[in-house]
């Protein structure tokens, strides 16, 4: 990044930032996607769930030559194998510990669980699952994870994104103010947030690259990205993201960036999933 280029994103005015406290869900969802709509008047909501292709009609093209043969195919195909193969001490599935055996379900989640009062992801609740079966937790970022979540978000494409913020646990309104907070919170050396990027800046370039709307942004995952070369999970991009900016990056699946995706995933409410995908 060119030090102009890191001054005009550093000193760019920070919307959405000074939201009031007393701001409930449903009006930062909408000033948001007011947003959004401004910004990119030609985009539907579902057209969100294409990521920054979506706003850049250049790589679109190349992404759809891409996805004829995509390459997280096999990791759909491994997923459904581990998804199905018993667990060696208690004979259990993975489908056990879910609803609906676990098929479809992927655009529910991040969800609450009232009774550990917590955000619980799709990848955390994959581990749980394993906990319970005297399994060993599978690494949050990539690997076999990756492979589950690929099939499960699956078969879960098309359906809308909906994130749920229980009205009656005052719990539930706190973690998701506390990954809102995250959100517009500046960080690191660059003292970046995540918005500066992808709220104002968003369709903006940064070097080669046109930044993405956040909206939609925890639609696509697990992602086959041609720059790692092989699938990751949404908690490995933003840790990427904080490293980039030289900021502590928090552990997959802690509680922070649990409580960022349920943030994210809220604000997207609506969209289809369209995951496992590819990105650059």
């Amino acid at each position: 990044m060119s030090s102009n280029k890191v001054c005009v994103l550093h000193l760019a005015p920070l919307l959405f930032i000074a939201h009031p406290v007393q701001a409930n869900p449903q009006q930062d969802q909408q000033q948001f996607r007011d947003h959004y709509r401004q910004l990119f008047p030609q985009l539907q909501l579902s057209d969100y769930a294409s990521g920054v292709y979506a706003i850049d009609p250049v790589a679109q093209e190349s992404w759809r030559a891409i996805e004829e043969f995509p390459p997280y195919e096999a990791a759909i195909e491994q997923g459904e194998k581990l998804f199905n193969t018993p667990f060696t001490k208690t004979g259990r599935h993975y489908a056990d510990c879910f609803p609906d055996q676990g098929i479809g379900i992927a655009h529910r989640y991040p969800t609450w669980d009232k009774d550990k009062g917590e955000v619980l992801t799709l990848a955390k609740a994959l581990n749980d699952c394993r906990a319970s079966n005297d399994e060993p937790a599978l690494d949050g970022e990539k690997g076999e994870i990756t492979q589950l979540l690929a099939y499960m978000a699956y078969t879960s494409r098309g359906k809308a994104i909906a994130t749920v913020i229980p009205e009656d646990d005052p719990r539930a309104l706190a973690a998701y103010r506390q990954g809102k907070d995250f959100y517009y919170r500046r960080h690191g050396q660059l003292n970046f947030a995540c918005a500066t990027c992808h709220v104002q800046n968003a369709g903006k370039r940064i070097r080669s690259e046109i930044l993405s709307a956040s909206l939609g942004h925890t639609a696509n995952w697990p992602t086959y990205r041609l720059k790692w070369g092989e699938m990751g999970t949404l908690h490995r991009r933003f840790r990427e993201c904080l490293a980039q900016i030289k900021a502590e990056a928090p552990p997959a699946d802690s509680a922070i960036l649990r409580n960022l995706e349920y943030f994210l995933s809220y604000m997207s409410n609506g969209i289809p999933i369209a995951g496992p995908s590819t990105r650059k």
